[in-house]
């Protein structure tokens, strides 16, 4: 590696970190503004030379990458969390000096903590994932302001709220004025989501059910072509992973436990990544222990008398993480392969 370096992200400019280690030369500044075309111009200083640059896995690093990859330019995608934990005690305020310092020093030594660069393909249909949960999120956070409101007005209580008549709602003698257009608004956001779900699910769907990766993972109980995509999105290469326990603990569903002399907490989840939230809520909502009809129900029924139906219940979903991992695993790059 002659050239290497570091790179810190910021809406307003990136910050750089370059040595030349053949002759001992630093050199350090700022990208303004942060985006590709002075990204792009950037990198043309290096045309033709041999450069690894380091950039942590935040907002923003797809840009970077992609425009190192087209010049040529070696991209390492960093694991954040695992950089933080590298530095070590703080001894001096942080800066972006630093940090483009800190990423430059650990991929000149080897001891950067990579991530999975995944594929475009990959990244397009990872952002059609998270669109349509943030979707799915908006629609229950309106749903959850009808139900303030009307409990808020004393109205009786609506356990089928988006039923046959939704309309219904707004006709209540209990709710104001102000409160019955509020009510108004939020059903006619609903439905604006709904017919964006409707169109997303069903690119999503038509790909699930063509591409190899996804198609092997529906040969698991309660997956089926919208949830492995999820799945096949969120969790990446399954090859990267030393074991499927590392999977596990990727998907945000491993339990940690403090113990030190004697003292020992309660166990609790490990904390997951934003964007390991969507991979770890699917597994838990397709598990399924408690139907009889389940693979996992025995399973379920043995771990819940012990320790409680919760635990049990990501006990089943933690199975099952690994048996996607598997599959991913044993298809090898065909998991991955594109679909028209």
């Amino acid at each position: 590696m002659p050239i290497v370096g570091g790179l810190d992200l910021h809406r307003k400019q990136v910050t750089f970190d370059v040595v030349d280690t053949a002759t001992g030369v630093c050199e350090r500044g700022r990208i303004a503004p942060a985006d590709r075309e002075s990204f792009r111009f950037w990198l043309a200083g290096f045309e033709g030379q041999p450069v690894d640059l380091a950039v942590e896995g935040c907002t923003g690093w797809r840009f970077v990458v992609e425009e190192c990859q087209a010049a040529g330019v070696h991209a390492h995608l960093a694991e954040p969390a695992d950089v933080a934990g590298l530095k070590g005690r703080r001894q001096h305020a942080k800066t972006d000096r630093f940090d483009a310092r800190h990423l430059r020093e650990l991929l000149e030594a080897g001891n950067l903590p990579e991530c999975w660069i995944p594929p475009q393909h990959v990244l397009e249909v990872r952002a059609k994932v998270r669109l349509y949960k943030d979707l799915l999120e908006e629609r229950g956070g309106w749903q959850q302001r009808i139900h303030a409101t009307l409990f808020h007005l004393g109205a009786p209580a609506q356990p089928d709220l988006l039923g046959p008549d939704p309309d219904r709602l707004v006709r209540l003698a209990a709710l104001s004025p102000a409160t019955r257009q509020t009510t108004v608004v939020a059903l006619r956001m609903i439905d604006c989501l709904d017919r964006e779900l409707i169109t997303l699910r069903a690119e999503i769907v038509a790909f699930g059910r063509r591409q190899p990766g996804c198609l092997a993972l529906q040969n698991e109980y309660g997956i089926g072509a919208l949830t492995s995509v999820v799945i096949w999105s969120e969790m990446g290469d399954a090859r990267r992973f030393a074991n499927s326990r590392n999977a596990v603990r990727h998907t945000g569903l491993d339990i940690s436990v403090y113990s030190s002399d004697g003292k020992r907490s309660r166990g609790h989840l490990t904390p997951a990544r934003a964007a390991d939230v969507a991979l770890g809520g699917c597994l838990k909502l397709v598990a399924s222990p408690r139907r009889r009809t389940s693979p996992y129900h025995a399973y379920y029924e043995q771990v819940a008398r012990r320790v409680g139906k919760q635990r049990a219940a990501l006990s089943v979903a933690r199975k099952l993480a690994r048996r996607c991992h598997h599959r991913l695993r044993a298809l090898g790059d065909d998991a991955f392969a594109p679909v028209a």
